[in-house]
């Protein structure tokens, strides 16, 4: 009985350290939404998915550990612009043909 209510307790309170927030991501297809959400999974991310329809970034994170602006730097780091960053050059011109999207203007991102 103990175990079971110091495990409510814990999930109780993880749950209220958690935040959830959306973002744009520009990208294509599915191979975009496994290097996108790959690249934000990391300590603090307890979820990170992109709908390829709507290009909408759904991120739950713990802001103790991580910020959104350092995911979305992440993402943009393996070359996808959001809403706040614009992919890396490289990064973008790496990245297979069919996940070449239409980048927005920087001074649209920045």
């Amino acid at each position: 009985m103990l175990l079971l209510i110091a495990t409510i307790t814990f999930t109780a309170t993880k749950a209220q350290d958690t935040k959830t927030e959306t973002f744009k991501v520009w990208g294509n297809c599915g191979m975009c939404k496994k290097t996108i959400e790959k690249a934000a999974k990391t300590d603090g991310v307890e979820k990170a998915e992109w709908n390829r329809e709507t290009k909408i970034f759904t991120l739950v994170y713990n802001p103790a550990v991580i910020s959104n602006e350092k995911v979305q730097k992440a993402i943009a780091a393996v070359g996808y612009d959001t809403e706040k960053f614009t992919g890396d050059d490289k990064a973008y011109e790496k990245l297979p043909g069919c996940c070449h999207y239409e980048r927005k203007m920087k001074e649209d991102i920045n």
